[in-house]
């Protein structure tokens, strides 16, 4: 094959593959959709713990009034929910300090690296939790919940598990 014709084939053979990748007017985007929950979608700079009065009792709530809970399972400060776990009962992160109200207590207010490196809020010890079936404020239907083997209860200004 003589170069003349080589370098034709070449340049004919390029303006083909550049056709066939860029000559389209149409484009496909895939969207990908991910499920948060929005009391925990990003730590806040300083999470606040309140209190709530029901017919449970005070119990501890975050600063828009949504239950906090504590799990059985956890062993000290550390949280022993993740993956599926933390998806029914998202940790309550923060950023910054947290924030006592109410009858919560300042001095039984911490924080926990997770396994994934954020900081859970711990009172009393304990990793606080919220549970994704309360949709409104007071809401407590995760009260007693045996998910993923232990009880979960809400948690009195005390720092202990109210059971009832």
């Amino acid at each position: 094959m003589t170069r003349p014709f080589r370098l034709a084939a070449l340049a004919l053979a390029s303006a083909l593959v550049l056709a066939a990748c860029g000559g389209s007017s149409s484009s496909s985007t895939t969207t990908s959709t991910t499920k948060t929950n929005t009391a925990t979608s990003s730590p806040r700079p300083a999470s606040i713990v309140g209190t709530k009065t029901s017919s449970l009792g005070t119990f501890l709530v975050d600063a828009k009034g949504r239950a906090l809970y504590l799990w059985d399972a956890d062993h000290g400060t550390k949280s022993m929910c993740s993956g599926a776990c933390a998806q029914a009962w998202p940790p309550l992160t923060t950023a910054g300090t947290p924030k006592a109200s109410g009858a919560a207590k300042a001095s039984l207010l911490g924080t926990t690296t997770r396994s994934d490196g954020s900081r859970e809020v711990t009172y009393a010890g304990h990793p606080l939790y919220y549970f994704e079936g309360d949709t409104m404020a007071g809401q407590t239907t995760g009260q007693g919940s045996g998910s993923f083997g232990s009880p979960w209860w809400v948690v009195s200004p005390g720092g202990k598990a109210i059971q009832g």
